[in-house]
């Protein structure tokens, strides 16, 4: 009896790893009623009671993690939107940002404060929480939930699934009578024509096209350089006639996040630029230039009935992610250090696929809360879009078309 405890002192001696020199200097009787207390504890802990109380500890300790996570993320975002204020303060109406506060603004830690603000979304909500937290979201920003397929908001697990929500059936239904319709719920930050490689992002407040694009590569496989702006514009080998338009539509928090197709066209090659997060809403369009090519974009090059066809989704302080149907491999905001204008590149077709169809209409990705979606395509002289600025359009309306020669 007495050797099966010791054995047992022994092994809980290993367990509760009390000192080798004090197990030693204890007389036999206390290391016998030191076994006995250890042996008592080991069947205790090992009892269902106990592991049940383990199991609750540890949900609690992961409960307690979370809230962490989530004032650590609520307080990084108010600090940078403190520090915002402070660099755009007093700023007088219509000036453009000075460099240095552009360079400070850049500095901020906004793509670090996204990604914590994307995992923070897709926290799973306790059901008791989902229809106030929601609730207030849809308060806020104007969400229009009668419009989801979707109504409950006790199905939505968490605001990073509100955000992807889908809508009923033929609540947007897309225009057939014009070529191209809006790819998404936004509002028109600015349209028209690109001029001498030069493009607007709001009135009187420009960006470059090579730079928003980068190099010709797709065309050539291999790098064309240009000496300027319209020598790119020229590079681009327009076809005879036709002129090359634009049109800029922001998504605001409160709107539909999944974006679509908004004409039939093919895709055939994917640049990724992994820049700034910035924000895209219209007031920091106005005051800074530029503000476009600083960001991190998906751009997806193509052809579609008139010619070359650019969709390109942007990326914006908060937005967590941005996801391609089409392209899988996609990976924005991973939190990796690039230097200013890199870029990486992917073919999308291979030997046996020449290219990809999509559909007017058809799902092409989704904004992990809202963005900037910029179109860049060629068209014939007599196109004419259909929109205003700052005019609020929802995905299926009319964009454009090209009106008739008779």
């Amino acid at each position: 009896m007495a050797a099966s405890i010791h054995a047992a002192y022994r092994s809980c001696v290993k367990i509760s790893r009390i000192n080798t020199y004090e197990m030693q200097s204890m007389c036999g009787g206390c290391r016998l009623q030191s076994a006995r207390r250890l042996v008592e504890r080991t069947v205790h802990t090992s009892s269902p009671q106990c592991q049940a109380s383990r199991t609750t500890y540890q949900q609690q300790q992961h409960k307690k993690q979370r809230w962490r996570r989530l004032l650590l993320t609520v307080g990084a975002g108010t600090l940078t939107y403190c520090t915002y204020r402070v660099i755009t303060s007093g700023r007088p109406s219509g000036r453009q940002a000075q460099p240095w506060q552009v360079s400070l603004y850049r500095k901020m830690p906004l793509k670090t404060i996204s990604r914590l603000w994307g995992k923070f979304n897709e926290m799973d909500l306790p059901i008791s929480l989902r229809r106030p937290l929601l609730g207030l979201y849809v308060w806020m920003f104007g969400c229009k939930l009668d419009e989801a397929a979707d109504q409950e908001l006790k199905n939505y697990k968490n605001l990073g699934q509100f955000f992807r929500r889908t809508l009923k059936p033929d609540v947007r239904p897309v225009c057939d009578k014009h070529i191209m319709t809006s790819p998404a719920d936004g509002r028109i930050l600015h349209f028209g024509e690109v001029e001498d490689g030069v493009l607007e992002q709001v009135k009187g407040v420009t960006y470059s096209l090579s730079g928003f694009l980068g190099p010709i590569s797709w065309q050539t496989d291999k790098n064309t350089d240009h000496s300027s702006d319209e020598d790119y514009h020229i590079k681009l080998n327009l076809k005879p006639g036709n002129k090359l338009y634009h049109c800029i539509i922001y998504l605001a928090p409160g709107d539909y996040h999944r974006f679509h197709s908004p004409t039939d066209w093919s895709v055939k090659y994917r640049r990724h630029f992994p820049g700034e997060l910035l924000s895209v809403n219209p007031g920091v369009a106005r005051w800074i230039q530029g503000l476009f090519n600083f960001n991190e974009r998906a751009v997806y090059y193509g052809d579609w009935q008139h010619g070359f066809f650019s969709f390109t989704a942007v990326g914006a302080t908060n937005v967590g992610s941005i996801k391609i149907y089409c392209d899988e491999e996609l990976d924005t905001n991973t939190g990796h250090k690039h230097q200013d204008g890199v870029f990486y590149d992917k073919c999308l077709v291979d030997t046996d696929t020449s290219e990809i169809p999509v559909k007017k209409g058809e799902m092409f990705g989704e904004f992990n809360l809202g963005s900037t979606i910029v179109l860049i395509f060629e068209a014939p002289k007599n196109f004419q879009f259909t929109v205003e600025n700052d005019l609020k359009v929802q995905f299926g309306q009319p964009l454009g078309t090209c009106l008739s020669t008779n």
